[in-house]
Parts: structure tokens; sequence; C-alpha cells
């Protein structure tokens, strides 16, 4: 598929490999990164792609997956295979620890069955066989050492071997101290000697102790013996210690020939383990990307939109730098991108880009590109990129080079993708031109799809009118005389060697008498390309300007609507206010004006009294007066007058819990009665907030759509396992809601039981739900703690 095999190489496939195997756990895992190769069955890479996807999702998003303890069970399940041999202590424990693990990456799986289904596919639905667990746990304990009742010989032996340990030990006291008191010790205590503790006694002395000598000092001074009454003790117990390690091996042979039926799904543990360890490991990778799963898409096509080089985001994160993003399509049309510039502009990266994350993509790995890219699935993949020259095989530079395009023409087609580096370089430009255009044109005919990178002019004309090539350049500041690395499709690039030369500080004499050397129409061309890349840099530049002008004027839009709207709802709010108040003011002054009457009336026209009233209407008149004024000074057409003032009929939202109801009654303390569909609450007029027109229309509509289902549509039962905590108590929280608008008197959560966070927190705010009377755990047989029921009353 990938010719030449050192393309992966030079393409930098194999320094991702390497950071992959950095993420593993496992050997095993390790193997498995080492074999990645690119694949040609769409529905593989993209089961590959998914698995690796949701596995990413998982890391980010999810709780973590229990990978505590992985040991490799493979070498462990071959040696039980074999008939008679037997795992040590330490290799069953390893082995115990192992299966917990795989237990529980099951068990958390289960737990969001159908949450990560291309990741389930990886467990053949394997069974957790407790069994094997249990039979390894009878006969050791959890520091992996064996149990001393592990069977009653064992424990018999056991016994007697501290038993004896003590009378021998006993008696080597008593002796010590006889010897201390007759003085004859030496200096020094107790002391082991060839595995036996033994008296240290002084030379003359060592007669006088019945004994067998095991050591004596460097001096000779110092005799280290074994009372002879010891001695039998001592080999009583290295008796009894053989027997142990006998019983030992007979408990560890019996269990591993109990484990031998198991060996084919412990393999299959092994191989669960590793697979995980692979795809977590380039999930893990892809997170330092921040890469993304691309479309798959079945015909030879590429469409990759802000991708980056793998190697050089890794670096530049390091080095606190940016890198520009590649945007480039290859599709039917324009079939091979011929790519030209200056030197060091990028050319060779953006070539190299394309092909590595195409051979990622082919490999199921996820790439540092937008979600919106799309690649295609290529069955042969050709690059031509650096120097092959081989003194073995007799190739110089351009022979290496004519030797690949030799296999590219003969055996290309619609379904490869090809790279080459520097087309045509290695000889006399004026041979080699045409040769690169003769190979350019034999595989444009063939309908292959590439990238080309090239500074022969002929190939830039022949691109430029030869129907499904494109030329393309990367862009450069002729200004600042610095590159852009910014493909620009659809027009060739100038190599700025005179440019760059002059930069460098060549002398204008040699650069005068290279311009008289070189064509005219070729130093022509060169001057076009150099003035189209500035005009085009032009158009550029001023159509971002335009584009950012057009942003601002939207922008402007939208608040002066915004603005507008505000103004008409104050001015309406203002003119009902403005009513109001003015029905009261005519109110009180027909009142004042009755009342005044009915006073001259009964006064009877008494002057004194009459003008007495009259200077009493008319200070009552100041007195409005005085009031209007003050009111016009308070009041202020904005927003949060509307907000404020609520009325009977008015829709709100309330700000802790997110609900919105319509306002049926205000009390005189301030306190609002709600109607949330059926539901009847009170809250204070500052925790909610007026909804706007188009809010209110929406929230009538959900409390409508609420009020139409009836308690037969309702179902008490609730499933949240798998979901993240926040929207496992957002739908509780809907459902209770329900339950309560209609009466149900119970509701039924699973939540499962894994680590008991989801648990806790369900139940946390079940305890803050004022309907919610009390709540308790399901049967043990039908659940248990993994689901609560909750009683509403």
């Amino acid at each position: 598929m990938i010719y030449p095999q050192n393309a992966i190489d030079k393409l930098g496939f194999t320094e991702i490999r390497e950071l992959i195997k950095e993420k593993c756990l496992t050997e095993a895992g390790r193997l498995m990164v080492e074999k990645i190769q690119p694949q040609v069955k769409v529905d593989q890479i993209d089961r590959f792609l998914r698995q690796t996807q949701e596995f990413k999702a998982l890391l980010l998003h999810d709780e973590p997956l229990p990978v505590d303890h992985i040991y490799p069970i493979k070498p462990l399940a071959d040696k039980a295979k074999l008939e008679g041999a037997f795992l040590s202590e330490d290799e069953l424990h390893r082995m115990l620890l192992a299966l917990r693990t795989v237990f529980n990456i099951i068990r958390y799986f289960n737990d969001r069955e159908g949450q990560y289904a291309n990741l389930e596919l990886l467990f053949e639905h394997l069974p957790i066989e407790k069994s094997i667990v249990r039979s390894i746990e009878k006969v050791l304990d959890e520091r992996g050492r064996l149990k001393n009742n592990a069977s009653r010989l064992l424990e018999a032996i056991t016994h007697e071997i501290a038993k004896s340990e003590q009378e021998a030990r006993k008696r080597l006291d008593a002796v010590y101290r006889q010897a201390q008191a007759n003085g004859w010790t030496g200096d020094g205590s107790l002391t082991i000697r060839e595995g036996r503790l033994c008296i240290p006694i002084l030379a003359e002395n060592k007669r006088k102790i019945k004994g067998l000598i095991h050591d004596e000092s460097a001096t000779g001074q110092t005799a280290y013996i074994e009372p002879e009454e010891v001695f039998h003790l001592n080999n009583r117990v290295r008796d009894l210690e053989f027997d142990r390690r006998r019983e030992v091996i007979r408990i560890l042979t019996e269990l591993t020939t109990e484990i031998r039926p198991h060996v084919p799904l412990l393999l299959a543990y092994h191989g669960l383990i590793t697979k995980l360890d692979f795809v977590r490991a380039k999930a893990l990778f892809a997170i330092d990307l921040q890469a993304e799963m691309p479309i798959l898409d079945k015909e030879g096509s590429i469409n990759l939109i802000n991708a980056r080089h793998p190697i050089l985001y890794l670096n530049s994160v390091k080095d606190k730098q940016e890198v520009v993003p590649l945007n480039i399509k290859i599709d039917s049309t324009d079939r091979i991108i011929l790519v030209s510039g200056p030197n060091a502009g990028g050319k060779s990266v953006c070539m190299k880009t394309v092909g590595l994350l195409q051979l990622m993509v082919q490999s199921g790995l996820l790439i540092p590109a937008d979600e919106r890219s799309s690649l295609g699935v290529f069955k042969q993949i050709f690059a031509d990129i650096g120097d092959d020259q081989s003194i073995e095989s007799d190739l110089s530079t351009y022979s290496a080079h004519l030797s690949k395009m030799k296999h590219f023409t003969t055996f290309a087609n619609a379904r490869t993708l090809v790279l080459i580096d520097e087309f045509g370089t290695g000889t006399d430009p004026q041979f080699g031109g045409p040769i690169a255009e003769a190979v350019l044109e034999q595989l444009n005919k063939k309908q292959v799809r590439g990238v080309i990178t090239t500074h022969y002019s002929n190939l830039k004309v022949y691109a430029s009118h030869a129907e499904g090539l494109e030329n393309a350049s990367m862009l450069f500041d002729n200004q600042k005389m610095q590159p852009l690395y910014i493909l620009q499709i659809g027009k060739p690039g100038s190599s700025y060697a005179f440019e760059i030369a002059q930069k460098i500080g060549l002398s204008d004499d040699i650069l005068r008498a290279a311009k008289q050397k070189i064509g005219v129409q070729q130093k022509k061309v060169d001057t076009l390309l150099v003035d189209l890349e500035r005009d085009k840099k032009e158009i550029v530049d001023t159509k971002s300007a335009i584009n950012r002008r057009e942003k601002e004027l939207i922008e402007l839009k939208a608040k002066y609507e915004s603005l507008s709207t505000d103004i008409e709802t104050n001015k309406r709010e203002i003119i009902r206010k403005a009513k109001e108040e003015a029905k009261i003011i005519l109110k009180d002054a027909n009142k004042l004006i009755e009342n005044t009457i009915a006073d001259i009336k009964s006064a009877q026209a008494d002057k004194d009294k009459t003008k007495e009233i009259r200077a009493k209407l008319n200070k009552s008149l100041e007195q409005h007066s005085t009031a209007l004024q003050k009111d016009k000074k308070i009041v202020k057409p904005a927003a949060t007058t509307i907000s404020t003032e609520l009325e009977v009929g008015d829709w709100v939202r309330i700000e802790d819990s997110g609900s919105e109801g319509e306002i049926l009654e205000i009390t005189k303390n301030n306190s609002l009665i709600l109607a949330l569909g059926e539901l009847r609450t009170v809250v204070k007029k500052n925790r909610v907030t007026k909804l706007r027109s188009k809010e209110k229309s929406k929230a009538k509509k959900r409390q409508t759509s609420m009020s139409t289902e009836s308690a037969a549509d309702f179902y008490p039962e609730l499933d949240v396992r798998g979901m993240r905590t926040e929207d496992a108590l957002h739908k509780i929280e809907l459902v209770l809601d329900r339950a309560v608008m209609i009466g149900y008197p119970t509701l039924k959560i699973i939540h499962g039981k894994g680590d008991g966070i989801l648990r806790k927190f369900i139940r946390d705010y079940l305890r803050k739900y004022n309907h919610v009377s009390r709540f308790e755990d399901e049967n043990a047989d039908r659940g248990g703690d993994g689901i609560t029921y909750a009683y509403i009353g």
C-alpha cells in the first residue's frame, strides 16, 4: 500500500507511533501500537476512529476508568495451562488484582450500556467469572501471602512451627543467661550464623557449653555456638518448614489446576486489557493534540480545515508559539495541487501534513484539524521525499527519483495519493523540467490525487491550463521579506530568488549579472508572479477589513433594533401608567370638589366659611401639583421599570429553578402566587424575572404541552445510568415536577451502584425538594442501593 516503505518514517508516522507508545500502561499495548498500519476498509477505519473518539469523550467528561492494577495476564495463563505447573503466590496475587480491574472495567461499561457503543465491541460479551477470584481469595490474603488457614494441615504445621520456635528461643535465652552469669559470653548479644541463632562465647570457654560451633570472630576470641539442647529443636523447626513448603506447593498446584479450565477466558481478559490500553493511549494522544474525528469520505478526496502538523503542534505548545493552520481541498475537480513558492516557505510542511494526517486517519487516529474536515480512503500512498541515493544499488539522487517515478506511473490509479517533494530536481533543469512535466501529465491521466511541490516554471504553466491540476502558492510578505506559511489556492508562487538573495546581502553586481543571464521571458513571468502575489495580498487585506466593518455594522444594527424595541416597550408602559395616574387624579379631584360643594352647602353660604373651604381646596390642589412634579423627576424610562412592575397575568421565570409561570395573584406582602401548569406556588417578587413577549409565548406553549399530558401518559420510572450528574438532576427535576402536578405518589429512579457518586448527588437533591417526603433503597434482590424510591407528598 505504501511505497516506498521508508515513506512512513519520512512523513513522521513512526514518531507518532512512539509518542502513542509512551501513553500505554502495558507492554502488550505498546506492541499493538508498534503494529499500527493504515487500513483500506472504510468500515474498519470508521470503527477505530469512533472507538478513539468515544474513549476521548470518556476521559474528558465521564468518571475515571478503573485501571488501578493492570498486569499482563497472558504469561500467567500460559504457565497455568501446563499440566503439573503451579503459579506462585506473587503470580496469583497479580492475577487477582488484574482480574478485579477487568471486572471493574466490564461493570463500568455495563452501567453505561449504549453510551459507548463502539467501545463495547471490544468486550465481545465477556462474562465476569467470579469463581476464579473467589478461588484465589480463599488461599491468599490482601497482601498476596498464603493464608495460614488455607488448609487444615497448613494451619496445624504453622501452629507447630510457631510453638517450636517459641520453645527453642525460650531454651536459648535460658542458656544465654546462664552463660552470662558464669562470665562465659563475649561482647555482643544473640546473633544469627548460617541461618541459626547462636550465643557468642569466649574462645577459652567454648568447651564448657555443649553444642555446635557455627562460626568464629575475625580475631578468634569469640565462638558462636548453637547449644545442643536448642539444636534439636531448631532441626525440628527446619523439618516443619519443609513440611509447610510441601503443603504450600500442594495448595498452589491444586489452585492452579482449578484455574486451568478458565485459561481461554483469561486470555480473552488479557486481550480486553490490551485493546483498552491501546485505545486509551490513542485517546490520550488525541487530547494532547486537541484532535478531532473528521468526516470519513468513501471517495478519494481530502478537505482539511484548520489542520496542523502534529509534531510541529506539540513542539509549538512546548515553546508557547502558534502554528499557522493549513486549509487545502483535493477532489475530483482539483485532483493534484501543485504548490510553489519561496524556499523555507512551508511547501514541504504543507505536503507532509496532508500525507501524515491521511496516514493517521487510515490508521484509526484522530487528527489535529477541524471536525468539519473530511478525508477519503486511499488504497495506495506513494511518496517521493528527500534524497534516496544508494551506493549499494548504484543509484544517484536523480536516479532514485526516476526509479520512484517509474513505479508511480506504472502502478498509480484513481485511488492513489501521490506526494512528491521538489519535483524534477536533481539534474539539469533544461532536461529535468520537461521530464517532470511528462510524468505529471501521465499521473494526471491516471486520475491520481496528490500534492506536489516544485520551483519549475514549466510545471506551473502546465498546471494553469491542464484539467485536474490546480496551482497553489505559499504566501510571502515581500515587504518584510519573510514567509507567512499560508497556502493560497488558485495561482502559482514566485521563488523570490532575487529578493531573498538581496536580503541575505549578495552584492548588487552579482544580482545584476544574474538577471542579465536569465531569459527575458522567464524574468517577465517571475516579475508577474511577484506582482500578482502583492495584488492578491492587498485584496485579501481589503476583504478582511470589509468583513470586519460589515460585522460591526451588523452588531450596531442588532443593538439599534434592540434599543428601539426597549424604547417602544417603555413608551407603552409609561403611557399606561400615566393613564392610570390620571384616572386616580380625576377621581381624587371629583371627590374633593364634591366634598367642597357639600361643605359650602352645609355652611349655608357663610362668607368666612366659604373662604376657608376655598383656601383648603387650593391647598389640596397645590399638594397634587407638587406630587406630580416630583413624579416627573423620578420617572426614568429604563428597562428596570418593566422588570420590577408586575401584574396579574404577566409571565415570569423563577431565578433559582428556571421554572416559568403565570401570575395569578399579588399578595399584600409583595409575594406572587404563580401557576406552573397545574401546580400553584408562592414566591417573592425579588426571585422572579418578567418574560418578554417572545419568551412568554414559548413558555405558554411549553405549559400547554405539559398540561395536555394525562396521568396515563406518565411513567413513574426514570433511568439516569451513565448520565453526567448535572443532566441526571435536570431530568429528575422535570419528572418530579410532572409527578407533583398530576399527584403521582412515588417515583422510581435507577442510578446504578458504581462508586456511589451519582446516588449521593441524587439523594442530596431529593432531601432539598420540598414535595419529597422520604426516599428508600429498592429491595436487595431487585437492585438494592442501585435504585431509589422517592415518595411524593
